[in-house]
């Protein structure tokens, strides 16, 4: 079978079996061709709770399949593969959490997205890289607890100097193998290329950028920027989406090393597969099943990221 051989019948089972696809940005290009939704963390969480169809196939990791059953429970979720997860989500566990809010019980605790949803059950409310700044400085509470990134936290608290922020020592592997001698480096090489980094990455690096967002944001900013060349800071498939997608500009990588091995377990056949399984009993190993009960303690820090964030 060939690549458009699958992506076509991808398609045709879309419309048979009733499914929306979810695809994260880092997923590869043949998978973002066939998603009816793609974006970062923030833009797929708005996008699920607006789904209608009867199932929905999320090509990302764990926690976002997670966070699209808790904001369509009446969907039939299912993951293409379930070994892929994230090691930022899995660095915290309740008990920890339970610690910290019993030792400072004043502090309103800010999850990141990139967090169980059993962790996201002690949380107050819910951000992403794109909403982050934006929520925080809304809040009323000055005194803040913010998990598990400590880049993304440490971003966030130069952005809001009135806030209090504590932050857990926690972050993205493949964010923090970017360092300031590769950005030093890359700049030296591209000194026409403006640099964009995700504000995962320490801030040593994103210090240099002349622009830090989210995965959204940094397309966006290099799809309306009138320059023409780009150094990207985050994971590499977005150099790869953003080459087609502005075929006249040039795009290079701020190091190799910014590779996610767990959205690259996702392949255009695990979709294909789960499509053509979804309605039977082979399906089911790759069903994100929640109780009633953990899907409405961990959505009420969803929602307020929503009202929030919106």
């Amino acid at each position: 079978m060939t690549v458009n051989e699958a992506m076509q019948r991808i398609n045709e089972l879309k419309k048979q079996k009733d499914i929306c696809i979810l695809a994260h940005s880092y997923e590869s290009r043949d998978i973002i061709e066939v998603a009816d939704f793609t974006g970062d963390s923030y833009k797929l969480s708005v996008d699920a709770a607006k789904v209608t169809n009867k199932n929905i196939v999320f090509a990302g990791v764990h926690f976002m399949a997670q966070t699209a059953k808790m904001l369509s429970p009446d969907k039939s979720v299912y993951m293409p593969n379930t070994a892929a997860g994230c090691e930022m989500a899995e660095q915290m566990d309740t008990d920890t959490l339970a610690a910290m809010k019993k030792a400072e019980p004043d502090r309103l605790v800010v999850a990141y997205i990139n967090t169980t949803a059993e962790l996201k059950t002690l949380c107050d409310v819910c951000v992403t890289s794109s909403s982050a700044e934006k929520i925080v400085s809304s809040l009323d509470e000055k005194k803040i607890l913010f998990i598990p990134d400590c880049n993304l936290g440490a971003f966030v608290q130069k952005a809001c100097p009135d806030k209090d922020i504590k932050l857990f020592n926690g972050g993205c592997p493949a964010h923090q193998r970017a360092t300031r001698d590769d950005a030093l480096a890359a700049k030296a090489k591209h000194p026409n290329a403006l640099l964009l980094v995700h504000p995962e990455c320490r801030p040593a690096v994103t210090e240099l950028a002349d622009y830090v967002g989210s995965t959204s944001g940094i397309m966006s900013f290099a799809k309306n920027s009138d320059n023409k060349e780009f150094i990207i800071g985050t994971e590499l498939s977005i150099a790869e989406h953003l080459e087609f997608e502005c075929p006249d500009k040039k795009f290079y990588l701020l190091t190799k090393n910014l590779i996610c091995p767990n959205m690259r377990m996702t392949t255009l056949m695990d979709v294909l597969h789960i499509c053509e399984d979804i309605d039977t009993p082979e399906a089911a190993d790759r069903e994100i099943v929640m109780s009633d009960e953990l899907i409405a303690k961990a959505r009420v820090c969803i929602d307020k990221m929503i009202t929030l964030g919106g």
